[in-house]
């Protein structure tokens, strides 16, 4: 599971456009389904390659200064996601065995328009390419047959991933941001 998140930085103060501001109105649920791989280095760390596919929305509101709701867009994403982690693992105590994880990921955003589709009401498109560092905790379960993990992490994008040429007579959109990071929180469940 999922949840995607936009850091939202608006322009300076002398630069504001008067007609709105922007700013996410609500997260969403996503899902993610992945590949996990691990080369074990010694008892207590491990590099872990995790590829595999995120599928979320990120909900971008547009605000008049007077704080009417001008305009929401759904901003879908379905990234290929191919995270580098290293897992440092505790002692283990009895059944199970506490750990946490840091690295950096790459990921590709397949939804990622190169175009505005004057069909709908998006204004605003995204950079396929980011970069992320990854941090988290889990705890290792073993069981009878197979590990189970419970994992969560929080993915901060390094990028800011707008796109910064507005649609054709829709500038206030892309002036009302004067850049886009991507945040990603993930809870993961793993079966090795």
């Amino acid at each position: 599971m999922n949840e995607m998140d936009f850091s939202v930085r608006r322009p300076a103060l002398s630069d504001i456009n008067d007609t709105m501001y922007a700013d996410v109105s609500r997260l969403e649920p996503g899902f993610q389904v992945s590949i996990v791989s691990e080369i074990k280095i010694n008892d207590d760390l491990a590099l872990r390659f995790l590829p595999g596919l995120n599928f979320g929305q990120r909900n971008l509101n547009f605000i008049k200064p007077d704080g009417e709701s001008e305009n929401e867009m759904k901003l879908e994403s379905n990234y290929l996601d191919f995270p580098l982690l290293l897992k440092y693992k505790s002692k283990r105590i009895n059944n199970y065995r506490p750990y946490l994880v840091t690295g950096f990921s790459l990921r590709y955003d397949m939804a990622a328009r190169k175009d505005y589709d004057p069909a709908t009401n998006e204004y605003i498109l995204l950079k396929p390419f980011d970069y992320y560092w990854e941090f988290g905790f889990g705890v290792d379960f073993y069981l009878t047959y197979f590990k189970f993990s419970t994992e969560l992490k929080l993915a901060l994008g390094f990028r800011d991933v707008m796109v910064n040429e507005p649609a054709l007579g829709f500038d206030e959109y892309v002036n009302a941001i004067d850049r886009l990071s991507s945040k990603i929180v993930m809870l993961s469940f793993h079966f090795e």
